[in-house]
């Protein structure tokens, strides 16, 4: 039997799910979120919580070389489990394929855009609401150890600076000076001021928290099992938790959109990049500025309630071990680079999904087929840094407003 109807039913009440819910709110539309577990308990619980204006793409010229090397070295920073994949030779072979200058600089154009624009609405956001999530526009730190591999960032450097985004590039007395957390081994860095910190367990928490006192319903434990569709719509969402019906339905469903998209016969080329962090209380030497040790691709990040190492990629599926060797690696790679690595107590070791798609940019737009489903999924690793934008984006796009940035590459029809 149907339980409730709203205006829009979003499934999934992670950081995206709940900021679109926001937006629509405040435009005047009913919502109902459906989230299998707890709001925000996916890939934004434990990621650094950076806002990253400075992210470039994955897919780098040379980034397969690296993968391709590090394919027996189980701790590396890029990790793709050897096993029959189908769906992810396919994957891989598309990513490959844009692993080159021209793609590269392409995709990082159009995705600027996108983290600029978050950023700004983040901001705003934070303040209109009343966010208490520990936000604070700090910038990022980005640091190197060995000469060779910072010399080679000058063209990260150049691209950066080349797309509006703020950057500095420091030499090492001058990164340890700005940064006396790190230690002497610091040969340069770059300096990103446009970037932000928060903590993003409380930033999706206080995010449902709003939309819960705007009048929507955040119904957590509804898994959702399956739709009824018809006349090119969706009727009704059946979960766990009952049946839903909404005018629109939003698909916010992070890593398990490919599984849930085939029951209404998407083809979504995403895949689960499993990110991993240790979080601890806070060390006496934290770093101020949120940092990333490059040559170890570890994020780390202090807030006044905690400090947390994170960040790795790996490829294995939906599987579910919390693996110690790459848990390792993040506490190893971080003393390497800084004067006190750990805090004294470790709080939770943690890992999740993210979803990534091959071009690295989100999903976002009508899917084909039904005339009632947005998509709003395929972050990949920035899911927080492009939250707002993605909630405004959607927003427009249910209440018929014109976009505030142009939607083509991002579109799901861009995959053919």
């Amino acid at each position: 039997m149907e339980n409730s109807k709203s205006d829009v039913v979003v499934l999934g009440g992670g950081v995206i799910g709940l900021a679109c819910a926001l937006r629509l709110l405040r435009a005047g539309r009913s919502v109902t979120v459906l989230e299998k577990g707890t709001a925000g308990c996916g890939s934004s619980h434990g990621n650094c919580g950076t806002i990253t204006p400075s992210h470039v793409p994955l897919h780098a010229p040379g980034t397969i070389a690296r993968a391709l090397r590090w394919m027996l070295q189980g701790d590396a920073p890029l990790y793709v489990r050897p096993r029959l994949d189908p769906e992810l030779f396919v994957w891989m072979l598309n990513f490959a394929r844009l692993c080159n200058l021209r793609d590269f600089r392409r995709t990082a154009l159009v995705k600027s855009r996108l983290l600029l624009r978050s950023r700004e609405l983040l901001d705003a956001l934070i303040r209109a609401e009343g966010l208490d999530c520990e936000f604070e526009p700090s910038g990022t730190l980005y640091v190197w150890r060995q000469p060779r591999a910072f010399e080679e960032a000058g063209g990260e450097f150049e691209l950066l600076r080349g797309l509006g985004i703020p950057v500095e590039r420091m030499d090492g007395a001058a990164v340890r000076a700005k940064e006396p957390a790190l230690n002497d081994s610091i040969v340069g860095g770059h300096f990103h001021a446009g970037d932000a910190r928060l903590r993003p367990d409380r930033y999706v928490a206080e995010l449902a928290r709003v939309v819960r006192s705007l009048g929507g319903t955040v119904l957590e434990g509804a898994q959702v099992e399956g739709f009824h569709t018809g006349n090119g719509r969706i009727e009704t969402v059946v979960t766990s938790a009952g049946r839903f019906a909404g005018g629109e339905v939003v698909f916010a469903l992070g890593a398990w959109s490919p599984r849930l998209g085939r029951q209404l016969g998407l083809i979504l080329p995403i895949q689960p990049g499993k990110g991993y962090s240790i979080t601890y209380t806070r060390p006496a030497l934290a770093p101020a500025i949120p940092l990333v040790l490059k040559e170890r691709s570890v994020c780390v990040t202090a807030w006044a309630s905690g400090y947390r190492l994170g960040s790795t990629m790996e490829f294995s599926g939906y599987d579910e071990t919390l693996n110690p060797r790459r848990l390792a690696a993040l506490a190893r790679g971080a003393a390497e680079y800084l004067h006190e690595p750990l805090g004294p107590q470790m709080q939770e070791q943690w890992y999740g999904w993210r979803p990534m798609t091959y071009d690295d940019l989100p999903i976002i737009g009508r899917a084909p087929g039904y005339a009632n489903l947005t998509l709003a999924t395929g972050h990949g690793m920035l899911g927080v840094s492009l939250s707002a934008v993605t909630g405004e984006l959607v927003g427009e796009l249910l209440t018929g407003a014109a976009p505030s940035l142009e939607l083509a590459p991002y579109s799901p029809l861009r995959f053919g």
